[in-house]
């Protein structure tokens, strides 16, 4: 196990540093000026220089490279262009924000789509699976952007329950964690994007676990559990669900690096201050530090996140081992 485990994360380790490389190379033979969103067009051509130097992109490409894989140790991605600050600690808040939304959203998602599936594939025929399998699939395929607008047109606009947009009201929160993040105010404007992006989760755990408990109902211990006269409810859940969660794992595991990055409508028709919005805003502006960073901090979590999987495999199904 732990050899597997150490193998595994060698492996990981490897693949940080070739996407590392990847991303430092691509930003830089991206055409545009990095400067220009910092510096304006008509200061000297000193002061210009001066910017570059600080920066160190008056180096060659090589040094530039070398200087980055030192600093990646670290975990210092340099200062934002932009906002002249280190960049990692613009990550730090930003994907702060992102995770408590996107795990908020996976936690309803995925405690609605596990026990859904296991009860639609239990129900397998019946009016209910047909309802719940349509549902699913339209919030799926809806654009989360127009989802996002109709919540907040009913909720917010009409109804009145739930602020409509940003992370907390004005003038209200602090400077720490627990000031920002623990506080009514907070909830109340997590709720509706939570609900959007929950609503368009759902369909993948619900329908992986719907297949994959119809698989296992098939096994000869669950004709067994029934024929020693287990209840049905302790059989779905204790016996058959249990087994059906494999493949759940795995796509739970994808998922958070996808949900982390990839939900920048949400956060824009919300105006949430997530590291996915902030990801297209450092490209577009040439911010090399803060750009790099993000996708290094994505790749790393979605890596990471497939060996905890794994990792998590044996203790979900005590036959399976790693030599």
């Amino acid at each position: 196990m732990l050899g597997y485990f150490a193998r595994r994360l060698a492996v990981m380790l490897l693949m940080i540093f070739l996407v590392s490389t990847m991303i430092f190379f691509l930003f830089r033979t991206m055409p545009g000026d990095p400067t220009a969103f910092v510096v304006d067009p008509s200061i000297p051509a000193e002061a210009r220089q001066q910017l570059l130097e600080r920066y160190g992109l008056h180096d060659s490409l090589w040094v530039q490279y070398q200087v980055f894989m030192k600093d990646l140790v670290k975990l210092d991605f340099g200062d934002s262009f932009f906002y002249n600050r280190p960049a990692m600690e613009i990550i730090g808040e930003k994907l702060a924000a992102t995770l408590i939304l996107m795990l908020t959203a996976m936690v309803f998602a995925y405690v609605i789509g596990i026990f859904g599936g296991a009860w639609m594939a239990w129900k397998r025929g019946t009016p209910l699976e047909s309802v719940g399998i349509t549902i699913s699939l339209i919030f799926r395929s809806a654009p989360t952007f127009w989802v996002g607008l109709m919540v907040i047109l009913l909720f917010s606009v009409r109804l009145g329950w739930f602020p409509a947009q940003g992370m907390r009201t004005a003038g209200t929160g602090g400077g720490t964690f627990s000031e920002v993040f623990l506080n009514t105010d907070f909830l109340k404007h997590l709720v509706l994007p939570a609900l959007v992006a929950g609503l368009y989760f759902v369909a993948t755990p619900l329908l992986i676990m719907r297949n994959s408990m119809l698989e296992v109902m098939s096994e000869d211990y669950i004709e067994m559990a029934r024929a020693k006269g287990i209840k049905e409810r302790i059989i779905l859940y204790r016996h058959a669900a249990r087994n059906a969660l494999l493949p759940v794992v795995t796509a739970g595991a994808l998922f958070i690096g996808s949900a982390i990055g990839g939900q920048v409508l949400i956060e824009v028709v919300f105006s949430w201050p997530g590291l996915g919005r902030e990801i297209v805003t450092a490209v577009t502006r040439h911010d090399y530090p803060l750009a790099q960073g993000c996708f290094i901090i994505i790749s790393a979590m979605v890596m990471f996140m497939n060996l905890v999987a794994d990792m998590l495999y044996a203790v979900l199904d005590p036959r399976i081992s790693y030599k």
